[in-house]
């Protein structure tokens, strides 16, 4: 890779970076490339991605981001999760970490908020944007299912009534 290369690499991974509300930094202590693979689908699925980079080029990179704080982590083999949903690399990121012992994550941010492993362990508990959504969408429908059901019920009294005395008229 030549000079120019690492310089596009480098803006490229700042810009997209910039964008980004969380970014989980990960070592891969001799992931296969199927592993890999199989990680890359999953973030995909989650609405996250993932990314192998230089540590070097990759600390150029986060410099002037709100990830900044993140640029001592870069150690070793590791690997970089992110996405606009502040929850979705976390929760990838840590139940890939529960399956495979050579994946390790070390630590990440929250739009520019540095956290630790149990900071980003607790983040992966929390529900993903969709789940959020979905929610408030049920809580927002219940009341208007039970209104019908409230404006329904004195019709439906009302035909049971009438039903129960035509049944009384043909019984006499």
């Amino acid at each position: 890779m030549n000079r120019e290369q690492k310089q596009e690499l480098i803006s490229s991974l700042n810009a997209l970076l910039a964008g980004q509300m969380t970014v989980v930094v990960t070592h891969n202590l001799g992931l296969t490339v199927s592993e890999t693979q199989a990680l890359r689908k999953q973030m995909r699925e989650a609405g996250a991605s993932f990314k192998v980079a230089k540590n070097r080029l990759a600390r150029l990179a986060l410099a002037g981001t709100k990830f900044e704080g993140l640029a001592d982590l870069l150690k070793g083999p590791t690997g970089i999760a992110y996405s606009t949903d502040p929850v979705a690399p976390a929760k990838v990121a840590a139940k890939f970490a529960k399956d495979n012992k050579k994946f390790v994550i070390l630590g990440g941010s929250l739009d520019g908020q540095t956290m630790n492993v149990a900071g980003i362990e607790s983040l992966a508990t929390l529900p993903s944007l969709n789940e959020l959504r979905a929610k408030l969408v049920g809580m927002i429908q219940t009341p208007a299912t039970r209104i019908a059901g409230v404006l329904a019920a004195p019709g439906g009294q009302i035909a049971r009534v009438l039903s129960a005395r035509a049944k009384q008229g043909e019984a006499a």
